[in-house]
């Protein structure tokens, strides 16, 4: 089977509030970039992944006027896609969802929050000493993480958890004071929302449950100069270590390399440096029951992966759909 993961800049601005989708000249949201130039992009690459079931992050909003698993149906529709299906968990206000889009007639899914003694779901509140001042504090997601029980036809059952975390970027800040205190308290929330999730993580492995968590971290080793600060990143975390470590491949080689290249799955244009900046964020993570079902990992990007450069359709088309790539993952279910 093939899972995959994918961070859709914007996906939102390419539907009305009916669903339908709005593959007409107009701009989207991403720069440069119309509106039917993005939809014929991410057929494209939907097409091209031909997944059984794809993560969207920043999914099309789910709202008193919209509907993300309807939009999400109607794009499937318009790409022919056989992922027809479309799932989301607790909804949020930022306008990008955590949605699953899945293919019916070979797996089966449920939002499915089990309630865990030591963590609580992922819709409610959690309690951390943040800043070492012997003080509770409550970290709240803005994107709730997608937490799913999916069984395939075959009959396996298995937990699945679809995640955005906090962005650590000082956005708002004025100068270089505001930008070291915003950045060291977005840190700290992440760490916590890394924490909060390694939690779910241990109850679900505990209750004997082969989990794939997958999503853009927003993270990864060596990616700030405020990471020593807190002595591993929100990455390192959710992995965990020892017997229960959850595993990606992508993940170990950027921390076995801190000082040397490490592989990448988004693009972000710095505007006042004038170049790309490149990050690895997105993960598909698995629990160790699933190490020995033959897992293959794949970042599908664009000027590094040799079978996308070969196809320049499907190169220019990754560049235009999305500042992220898509992950995938091949797995004996």
């Amino acid at each position: 089977m093939r899972f995959a993961t994918y961070n859709v800049e914007w996906m939102n601005s390419l539907f009305n509030d009916e669903g339908a989708l709005l593959n007409d000249t107009g701009w989207s949201s991403r720069y440069d970039v119309t509106r039917t130039a993005q939809t014929d992009a991410l057929r494209m690459v939907f097409q091209a992944l031909d997944a059984d079931a794809v993560m969207i992050i920043e999914a099309p909003d789910n709202s008193r006027n919209r509907d993300t698993v309807q939009a999400l149906k109607n794009f499937a529709s318009f790409a022919s896609l056989r992922a027809r299906e479309a799932v989301i968990g607790f909804s949020n206000d930022t306008q990008q969802e955590i949605a699953l889009l899945y293919d019916p007639d070979v797996l089966t899914v449920l939002h499915d929050p089990l309630i865990h003694q030591d963590a609580p779901r992922f819709n409610e509140r959690f309690r951390i000493d943040l800043d070492i001042d012997a003080t509770q504090d409550e970290v709240v997601f803005s994107k709730p993480p997608l937490e799913l029980e999916v069984e395939t036809v075959q009959g396996l059952s298995l937990r699945m958890i679809g995640a955005h975390l906090k962005s650590k970027a000082p956005h708002g800040a004025n100068n270089r004071d505001e930008v070291m205190r915003i950045s060291i308290a977005n840190r700290r929330k992440q760490l916590a929302q890394a924490i909060w999730m390694r939690a779910r993580v241990d109850g679900l492995l505990a209750d004997g449950h082969p989990v794939i968590l997958m999503g853009d971290l927003n993270d990864g080793p060596g990616l700030d100069e405020y990471e020593n600060l807190f002595g591993r990143s929100s990455v390192e975390i959710i992995m965990g270590d020892g017997e229960t470590a959850l595993f990606d491949p992508h993940a170990r080689q950027a921390l076995q390399r801190r000082l040397g290249a490490t592989p990448t799955t988004a693009r972000f244009w710095i505007r006042p440096e004038q170049r790309f900046l490149q990050a690895l964020l997105d993960y598909i993570m698995i629990s160790p029951d699933l190490t020995g079902r033959e897992p293959v990992w794949r970042i599908w990007h664009p000027l590094d992966d040799p079978a996308c450069w070969e196809q320049p359709a499907l190169r220019d088309a990754l560049v235009t759909a999305s500042d992220h790539f898509p992950v995938s993952l091949d797995i004996v279910l």
